[in-house]
């Protein structure tokens, strides 16, 4: 028996001190608990803010030098992980934040002789409203209405936990991914983009013509092509120097047959503004000492990830169809026009100044000649391959010569051979330091196997 009264009064001892709480105690527990709801404050928030974030705005945020923007951007690269990070530190923090508000409670509440059943019932509400206020309502409504701000003001904390649980989260993707593969079956009508493609193609002829199908083609990717895939490149950019002379500008005009110039300082990395050709009609009289540079307008710079259906609504709302394009270093990538934009969906347009003869062609359903300026995903659409082909080893390049040169590692030479895969690639022209055409050849065992 004494043994027993013992055990009974260290057990009540021992109760006795985990219950009852110095000032002091209470005080760091307050503060833990406001911390952890202020953390699971912006990671709920952040949930929102986040996911909410367009292409528009990702793209904006890419061009700014803050931290934190830079922070969203980088975040963003990864969302799967980045979600499964959030919802593991969002569990975390709230059952912690769970325990010590029950732990507050007990110790402000068990004084007041509650009953059990009551007890349970206040700390339970009381827990409810804070985690409904600080978790579901107040983050989400404002991360809803201020996604930007909002996700710049969390994004420290965000990697943080992104950083301590990446591991951990990229395990969670995997396994739920694999899983998604397993329940995904054949009757599934989440169709992915080559096979919409391949319904398309599917349509008969006399519900859409081959013409009409290319438009349904360039409609479904419309919404995913970037500036930087459709734009003229700088080195097919022709324009007039700010220091030409009126004669000079005419004969320049009267050569090209464009409708609107860019026109430089000293290079193309210098645009001073944008000439339109109808502007000079009216002063056609005038001798070589004619001041031209009034007649110069105010050039409109996008970047090379803009999306071309956000460009396209610029355009519409700003009643432009030209757009000068700058990389990140803020040097001059290329042009984009209105004409660019449309043949994304309705295909080629030519005008008489356009050349007849292309070097582009199709020799066999095996072999293709291209010039080397082409792009890569041009190309994979005149080759009839998935434009994710070349992804794995073109690098930063978007055009088959550069394409070329990934694969060399160095400058090749004229009609020397590349292997890469499946492909075959052999320069046919080369001028100087430039590759003017390229001859691809695919192994038909590659199509027979698809």
């Amino acid at each position: 028996m004494d043994y027993h009264s013992a055990l009974h009064d260290l057990l009540f001892l021992k109760c006795t001190l985990l219950t009852s709480l110095t000032p002091g105690a209470t005080v760091v527990l307050l503060f833990i608990a406001a911390g952890l709801y202020i953390l699971s404050f912006f990671i709920a928030g952040s949930e929102v803010a986040f996911f909410l974030l367009t292409v528009k705005d990702i793209n904006n945020l890419r061009t700014k030098e803050q931290p934190a923007f830079r922070r969203i951007v980088t975040l963003l690269e990864q969302p799967k992980t980045l979600q499964a990070s959030m919802l593991i530190a969002n569990v975390l923090v709230n059952l912690g934040a769970i325990l010590v508000t029950n732990f507050l409670l007990s110790e402000w509440l068990e004084p007041q002789a509650f009953s059990p059943v009551s007890l349970f019932v206040i700390k339970t509400a009381i827990i409810a409203i804070l985690l409904v206020l600080f978790v579901e309502v107040l983050p989400k409504v404002w991360a809803a209405h201020h996604k930007v701000f909002f996700a710049a003001s969390a994004s420290l904390t965000i990697e943080v936990f992104n950083s301590l649980f990446y591991g951990l989260s990229k395990r969670i993707v995997k396994f739920t991914d694999r899983i998604g593969k397993n329940l995904n079956t054949e009757g599934s009508t989440a169709l992915d983009d080559h096979n919409l493609d391949f319904a398309i193609d599917l349509l008969p002829d006399h519900e859409a013509s081959m013409e009409e199908k290319q438009i349904l083609k360039g409609i479904r990717k419309f919404g995913d092509t970037e500036v930087k895939q459709i734009m003229r490149t700088r080195m097919d950019v022709s324009g007039i120097d700010y220091s030409s002379g009126f004669g000079e500008v005419i004969a320049r005009v009267s050569a090209l047959h464009y409708s609107r110039l860019p026109v430089y300082k000293g290079s193309l990395d210098t645009i001073a503004g944008l000439l339109q050709t109808k502007d000079l009609l009216p002063h056609l009289h005038e001798g070589d000492d004619f001041d031209w540079h009034p007649l110069v307008r105010t050039p409109y710079f996008i970047h090379e990830q803009k999306r071309i259906e956000d460009l396209l609504q610029e355009f519409r709302n700003k009643r432009m169809h030209f757009a000068i394009v700058v990389d990140e270093f803020g040097g001059t990538s290329g042009i984009a026009t209105l004409e660019d934009i449309m043949e994304e969906i309705i295909g080629e347009l030519e005008d008489e100044f356009d050349d007849e003869e292309s070097v582009n062609k199709k020799l066999d359903d095996y072999n293709y000649i291209f010039e080397g300026k082409f792009m890569i995903n041009d190309a994979c659409k005149a080759m009839k391959l998935p434009a994710d082909t070349f992804d794995a080893i073109r690098g930063d390049s978007d055009s088959v010569a550069g394409l070329v040169l990934e694969i060399a590692g160095e400058f090749p030479q004229v009609n020397s051979t590349l292997q890469s895969g499946d492909f075959t690639f052999v320069p046919l022209q080369i001028s100087k330091n430039r590759i003017d055409s390229v001859k691809i050849s695919i192994n038909p065992s590659s199509l027979t196997e698809e």
